[in-house]
C-alpha cells in the first residue's frame, strides 16, 4: 500500500498538518489520517487534489505557435485560425495523433492535472473515409493514455453538418463527420477501446455544437451517452450566436434550455457570449461551465461572466482546449485576471471565507470531477487517488500557510512547483518529471518534424 505523508494538505474540511493518505491497490484513497507520524512511502510538502483538464483537442498541440500571423485581408479571427487548423489536420495520420496525444497528456500531468477529458472529433482519414476500425483514432487516444498513465474521459464528438442550415461538411471538416447511426457505432467501438485501460477510464459523448448537429442529432447523441457526461461547445463566438438565432429563432443558451434536459451531467464549453439572464438560467441547471481562459484569450473569444455565474452558484472547471499552453496555474490565473479586466476590480472570485486562489482551486476540483464523470476532486476515502504534491521550498513560500499557499502558487508561482502527481493511484510524475518523458518526447519530436515538412 502507498502511504503519502504531507506536511500540509487540503482536505474537504480545510487545511490540515501532518496528513497521511493511504492509497489502495484499486487506485482509490483507502484512508486519510491527520496529525500522524506513521511510516510513509512518500513524504511531500503540500498535497492537493489534482483536478481534471475538462476540454482538450490533443492534436492541436502540434500547431501551437504556428497561427500568430495576420490572416487574409490583414485581419485575423477565430474563423481564420480555424481554416489554418483544418489545413493542418489534413496531414495527420494515426501514429502522429497517438504521439501528440501522449505528449499532451504528459504535459498535463506535469502541470498538475490528473485527468484528460478529450473532446475527440478527429475520427476518419483525410478525405473523410472511415478507417477499417471505425474507432481507430479513439484507440490511439486510449493507447496514448496507456503510455502516459493519465486518467481518461473520452468524448467521441458527433459532428454532422457544416452549419445550422444543414449544409454538407467542408473539406477540412470531413474527418469529423458521421450520421447518427454511424456515430452510435463509433461510441460502441470507443467503449471497447477503453477496455485496455485501468478501470478509472470513462466514456461520454459530445454533440459538437448547435451548428454541427440538428435537434434530432442532439437528442440521439445525449441518449447514447446513457449515464456518461455530455459536453458541447456553446456560445463561444458572436457569429455562432447570430447563426443559431437566425436558424432557430433563439440564442444558443436559450434554445438549449428550452429543448434539452440540461443537468449536472452536462458541461458547456466556453459560454463567453451569454446575457446576464442566460448566465443565471444556465448556472441553475447544475451544469458545469468548461472554461479555457488561455485558449479563449488566444482566439479572442470573449470573457466568461464568472462573477454572475458564481453568484448564481454555478459549477466551473478548466481545460487547455487548443493546448497552445498547458499550465494549470496559468489557466487559473488567467481566469481571475479576465474577470478583473472586465469588472475593473480585484480578487473578483474570492469569497468572505476563501481567498481567490482557494476559491478557484476548490471550484475547478469539484467542477472538473463532475464534468469528467469521475469520483475525484477531493482527498477523501473512496475517491480516486488523483493527487498533486507541490514543493514549498521556494523563498516566496517561506512562512506562508493556509489559503496563502494556493494564492502564492497561482499568482506568483508556476507549474515548476509540481513535484509529484498520482492519477488513479498511479505515480506518474516524480520530482517534477514524467516517468516516461524521454520516450514520449522523442516520439512527439519525430511526429512534429514529419508534419512541418509537409506544411
Amino acid at each position: 500500500m502507498t502511504i503519502i505523508r504531507a506536511d500540509h494538505a487540503l482536505l474537504p474540511s480545510g487545511w490540515a498538518r501532518g496528513v497521511c493518505v493511504q492509497i489502495g491497490a484499486d487506485g482509490r484513497i483507502a484512508a486519510v489520517q491527520t496529525n500522524r507520524t506513521a511510516a510513509a512511502t512518500h513524504t511531500v510538502d503540500l498535497l492537493l487534489p489534482a483536478p481534471a483538464n475538462v476540454h482538450s483537442h490533443a492534436f492541436q498541440r502540434a500547431m501551437a505557435g504556428l497561427s500568430e500571423a495576420r490572416g487574409e485581408g490583414g485581419k485575423d479571427s477565430f474563423w481564420t485560425w480555424r481554416r489554418l487548423m483544418y489545413r493542418f489536420l489534413g496531414q495527420l495520420d494515426p501514429d502522429q495523433v497517438e504521439a501528440i496525444a501522449a505528449f499532451v497528456q504528459m504535459e498535463m500531468l506535469e502541470a498538475g492535472y490528473a485527468t484528460n477529458v478529450e473532446f475527440h472529433y478527429l475520427h476518419h482519414g483525410p478525405d473523410g473515409t472511415p478507417y477499417d476500425h471505425l474507432a481507430e483514432m479513439a484507440e490511439r487516444i486510449a493507447a496514448a493514455a496507456a503510455t502516459s498513465g493519465i486518467g481518461l474521459t473520452l468524448l467521441p464528438v458527433h459532428y454532422q453538418f457544416g452549419g445550422c442550415d444543414r449544409r454538407p461538411l467542408a473539406d477540412g471538416q470531413r474527418r469529423f463527420g458521421n450520421d447518427p447511426d454511424r456515430f452510435e457505432r463509433l461510441v460502441a467501438e470507443s467503449h471497447a477501446a477503453l477496455g485496455a485501460l485501468p478501470t478509472d477510464a470513462r466514456l461520454g459523448v459530445a454533440p459538437h455544437s448547435l451548428r454541427a448537429v440538428d435537434p434530432e442529432g442532439l437528442s440521439r447523441t445525449v441518449a447514447v451517452a446513457e449515464d456518461g457526461p455530455v459536453h458541447m461547445h456553446l456560445a463561444e463566438q458572436q457569429a455562432e450566436v447570430d447563426e443559431v438565432q437566425a436558424a432557430h429563432g433563439q440564442r444558443p443558451v436559450a434554445w438549449l434550455l428550452d429543448n434539452a434536459e440540461v443537468s449536472a451531467r452536462w458541461c458547456l464549453i466556453h459560454c463567453t457570449q451569454m446575457t446576464p439572464e442566460e448566465t443565471r438560467a444556465l448556472a441553475a441547471t447544475g451544469a458545469t461551465a468548461g472554461l479555457c481562459p488561455i485558449t479563449e484569450s488566444n482566439l479572442g473569444d470573449g470573457t466568461f461572466d464568472g462573477t454572475r455565474w458564481s453568484e448564481a452558484g454555478g459549477a466551473i472547471a478548466v481545460g487547455s482546449d487548443s493546448n497552445i499552453r498547458i499550465s494549470l496555474a496559468e489557466e487559473l490565473r488567467t481566469l481571475e485576471y479576465s474577470q478583473r479586466l472586465r469588472d475593473r476590480n480585484r480578487a473578483v472570485l474570492a469569497s468572505p471565507e476563501r481567498s481567490t486562489g482557494r476559491y478557484i482551486f476548490d471550484a475547478v476540483c469539484a467542477g472538473g470531477a463532475q464534468a469528467a464523470g469521475r469520483e475525484s476532486g477531493a482527498i477523501q476515502p473512496g475517491a480516486w487517488a488523483d493527487l498533486v504534491a507541490l514543493d514549498t521550498g521556494h523563498p516566496d513560500m517561506a512562512g506562508v500557510t493556509g489559503d496563502g499557499l494556493l494564492d502564492m502558487h497561482i499568482f506568483a508561482g508556476d507549474d515548476r512547483a509540481v513535484r509529484d502527481v498520482w492519477t488513479g493511484g498511479r505515480h506518474v510524475v516524480r520530482q517534477g518529471r514524467h516517468i516516461h518523458r524521454d520516450e514520449i518526447q522523442r516520439a512527439y519530436a519525430s511526429a512534429i518534424v514529419q508534419l512541418r515538412d509537409k506544411l
